[in-house]
């Protein structure tokens, strides 16, 4: 098998021989204005993106509200998550995942203060896309 990236080819040239290669921990800022989020496969009814956080929460007030199923893991860093029906907050660390449902109210409390934190979300199961994402007030 031939290493594509040895060869001098870029990631397009990959991409039309059917092959794509890159690294999770790649290009991570330490600092971020707002959470940068990068599309790494999208197919009908799924995609799947890479976070990455700094510092970064739900506004007060707000919560996520999908119309499609959510599941995430962290890779990086660390994280608080609050569901709008339950009372504690799941902290998560490198290797937590948690399967969310479409339309469960959540919302990020605290994404490590000092380090970037690092998530894998994969959107799933709903035939709206992800971008259908609604922050709400109620």
């Amino acid at each position: 098998m031939r290493d594509s990236s040895a060869s001098g080819r870029d990631g397009e040239d990959r991409e039309q021989e059917g092959l794509v290669t890159g690294s999770l921990f790649a290009d991570v800022p330490s600092e971020l204005a707002r959470e940068r989020i990068d599309a790494l496969v999208e197919a009908p009814g799924t995609r799947l993106e890479r976070i990455v956080s700094t510092a970064h929460h739900t506004p007060p007030g707000e919560w996520y509200d999908q119309a499609t199923h959510e599941w995430v893991v962290l890779l990086r860093g660390r994280a608080g998550l609050r569901f709008a029906d339950r009372d504690e907050i799941i902290v998560l660390e490198p290797g937590d995942w948690v399967d969310i449902a479409a339309h469960r109210r959540h919302r990020v409390e605290w994404t490590h203060p000092s380090q970037p934190t690092i998530w894998l979300a994969l959107y799933y199961g709903a035939a709206e896309r992800p971008s259908s994402t609604v922050r709400s007030t109620k």
